[in-house]
Parts: C-alpha cells; structure tokens; sequence
C-alpha cells in the first residue's frame, strides 16, 4: 500500500456497516466533542499486549478473549461487569493451570456496543424498519424512533466504555485478581455445578501451590504477577467515524493509536482489501484482528495480511478462524497453509460462536454447545496437523446466570431458552458453559505439552 494514510484516509473507500444518520450536523458535533475528549486506552498498554501477543504468536502463551457479544446500556452494572471479569479469570487460571502457558486475557469489553447486520431493515408482523444496529447506533425496541441512529448514543457508549475500563482496572490491580483468592471467585450459582466442583479442585491444587512457594520465601513482594493481572479490552471497529475521533497521535512514537480499546478486530462483513475498514485499521500500531469465514480465499487473506501487517511483526495480527463445526475442516487448512507459506507471524484464534448459530422453532436464536465444543477441537487438530501451534479462543460469554445456549453439563435444553434469555443480539455461553468449556480447551491443549516435553 503505497497510499499515505491518515485517519480519515478510510473515507476515500467504499464503506459499509455504516448507520444512515438523519442529521449529518448533530453526527459531526458529537465527533468534534469526542476529539476532545481522554483517551480511553494509552498507546503503553497497546504495546504491551502487542509484546504478549507476540509470545502467543511464538507458542509461548495462549490468548484467552470473551465477553458480551454486544454491551448493553439497561443492563450495566458493577455486578455485571465484575461477574464477567471473574469468570474470564476462572477460565485464565484453568487454563494457565493445565496447560502449563500464560494466558493473555482480553475482553470484549468497555466498547462493543456497534453490531453488523446481514440486512439494513428489519421485518415484524410485516412491519418494516431500520435494523437495531447496537446501543451505540439506536435503540432494540420496534418502533420507527426507536431505530432511528441517534448521535448522541456515541457519547453515551464513550461514558458507558469509561466507567467499565475504570472498574476493570481497579478489579485487576486492586487486589481482586489476586492469586490468593482463587477461591473466592466462583459465582454462587456455579456452587453445584458439575464445572464450578471441578474448578474448585484446581482451586484447592493452586492454594497448596502457593502455600509451598510462600514456604520457600516467594511471596507477592518477590513475584508481583501474583497480586494483578494485565487485562485488555477489544471490539470490532465498525463504526468508522467514532473510532477516527478517539484516535490520537502518540506523543513518544508518533505514532497513530486507536484509544477506543487495546485490540480492535475487523469483521467478516467488512474485509474487503479494498475498503474503508480495512484502510483505516491498516494505520494503527494497536495489536489489530480479522475474522476469517468460510468464504474467504487463501490468497486474498495473505493479500490482506500484506495490507494490515507489512513488516511480518509477531503480536500485530490475530486471525479469528469463525467456519462452523461443520466447515472447519474443509475451509480451515487452505487458509493455515497458505500464510504458513507465505512465512506470516500470526496468532491464530478459534471464534467457535459465529459459524454455530441456529434458531429454534420457538424462534429463540441460540448455539449448541457441542457445536462449539467441536468446532474447537477440530480448529486445534487441524493448526497442529499443520504444523502450527493454536493460539488462542474467543468466546461470546457472560458471567450472569442466562438460558441461551442448549447443552453443556448442565443439560440446558430449548425449553429453558425462554427462562433467562437477556442477549441484545447473539446467544452467548453462560458462566458454567464457559468454565466447562476452559476445562476442555485445558484437556485438548495438553497433548501438545507432553510431546513437546517428550521430545526434549
């Protein structure tokens, strides 16, 4: 891309997910103020995860991202979000436990608020209006206001993102994800579950761990990694005029940082080489990401890797491989072929949700777990058969008690969908799917281990 670029540079190309505002006016005075307001993320913490990732990226840890699959404004609470992070620390601490890796822990979190939507309108009881687009955007209810884009909601979801980043950075460094309170992680309602009894076992194995290290001197003053964590937040850029404003030019690099979150991924319907999503994250130094369906062409992803990541640099670039359990195998090993080939440093991650999803007869959208489940273990088979090392998941999760995927060891069937089903959009796992589902990801990663160790 020999192109210069700037921030607004996407605006030469063809863009698409873009909200139709009524008032350009009102639009343009809601992105002036957000020019002048902080940033949400620094470019010091865009860099570090980019050092971690680059560690995911070498084999040597493993990328663990999950939260809503899109933020709420009625819903947001401290609860809500602590009970989120908690359950993504379970998962961590698992995962970390069995599989031996640090565990980069990344949140769709503090900005998801902006979904893609496969038709602009939407039809009810043959009444036809504008597709609810997320909170950001304009408002669920179905009604001609209410699906109306709104500018001011940008601020709203600027103010929602601030006030999550704050609880998420006194939770990680405060003493909550201290090492020493594994056991007071768990969720009341995981207390009887087939998951939460199993992850106290690890709970009680991690305790003896520290009680021992503590016994030969290494206390928290000695190995501070043991009283916080670094925590990350991520979304998919979208909404192309909000993420412009709250890009800023780093004053020790010089360096162009989009400030919304850490990690910002490019979608499946927005990938195109030559086009305004594309162009404007090709600009970033953030760590950025890009969802890889069933349709996409080996050639065209390495052309797009050129595109978003032309220095080859270890840690710039996850590809989120999002196929479907029935899809994987077939459409997953050209595209691995085809960037280990070209000799790409890239972190590959599984996004089992998005190629899982059906709708009931009751109309209920919803995934089945084993689905997920299968798909994931056949994305792992299928990057070690090709001689690449997994690198990460990413889940759609929440920590509250919802009804919205079947299956998993608490048998939730479609009769249960309709007793607590709360998503804005897409179905997410439950606190006790997602646990179950780390403890499977552990099992699956392990054999790796024991013939790597073998081998030495």
């Amino acid at each position: 891309m020999t192109q210069t670029w700037s921030p607004d540079s996407w605006k030469r190309k063809e863009v698409r997910q873009l909200p139709s505002y009524p008032d350009a006016s009102a639009l343009d005075e809601v992105l002036s103020r957000l020019r002048s307001r902080p940033p949400l993320v620094f470019a010091g913490e865009a860099r570090r995860l980019k050092r971690q990732l680059a560690s995911v990226a070498n084999g040597e840890a493993f990328l663990l991202q999950g939260g809503d699959c899109a933020e709420s404004f009625k819903e947001f609470s401290t609860d809500n979000v602590r009970d989120t992070f908690r359950v993504l620390l379970q998962m961590a601490v698992v995962m970390t436990f069995a599989a031996a890796k640090p565990v980069v822990k990344v949140g769709r979190i503090a900005g998801q608020f902006a979904k893609p939507r496969s038709s602009d309108v939407e039809v009810q009881d043959g009444v036809e209006l504008p597709s609810y687009r997320g909170d950001s955007i304009n408002d669920m209810a179905f009604t001609p206001e209410a699906r109306v884009p709104d500018p001011e909601r940008l601020i709203k979801a600027y103010d929602q993102a601030a006030a999550t980043l704050n609880l998420l950075r006194a939770l990680a460094s405060g003493g909550y994800a201290d090492l020493h309170n594994v056991h007071q992680w768990t969720l009341d309602f995981l207390a009887g579950s087939p998951a939460g009894a199993r992850y106290q076992q690890y709970a009680d194995r991690i305790s003896e761990a520290l009680a021992f290290m503590r016994a030969c001197g290494v206390t928290s003053d000695a190995a501070p990694s043991l009283e916080g964590v670094d925590f990350f937040t991520s979304h998919e850029a979208l909404h192309l005029p909000f993420e412009e404003a709250l890009t800023r030019i780093d004053s020790t690099t010089g360096r162009a940082y989009a400030t919304s979150a850490h990690l910002l991924w490019i979608g499946d319907r927005t990938r195109q080489p030559d086009g305004a999503h594309v162009e404007f994250m090709r600009g970033l130094e953030n760590p950025i990401g890009l969802k890889c369906g069933p349709s996409l062409d080996p050639d065209e992803l390495v052309r797009l890797i050129d595109i978003l990541n032309p220095g080859n640099e270890a840690g710039r670039l996850v590809l989120y491989a999002r196929m479907g359990a029935d899809k994987v195998g077939q459409g997953l090993p050209p595209l691995v072929r085809a960037v280990k080939r070209a000799g790409k440093r890239v972190v590959w991650s599984c996004d089992p949700m998005h190629g899982n999803t059906t709708k009931t007869a009751s109309g209920y959208k919803t995934r089945v777990f084993d689905s997920v489940l299968k798909e994931l273990k056949q994305f792992i088979e299928v990057l070690r058969a090709e001689g690449v090392e997994p690198g990460g998941v990413h889940f759609e999760m929440t920590g509250q008690d919802v009804t919205e995927c079947v299956g998993g060891a608490g048998h939730l069937s479609e009769a249960d969908l309709s007793s607590r089903y709360h998503t804005h959009c897409d179905p997410r796992l439950n606190a006790d799917q997602a646990l179950e589902m780390a403890f499977q990801i552990a099992e699956a990663l392990k054999p790796a281990n024991g013939l790597k160790r073998a081998a030495e």
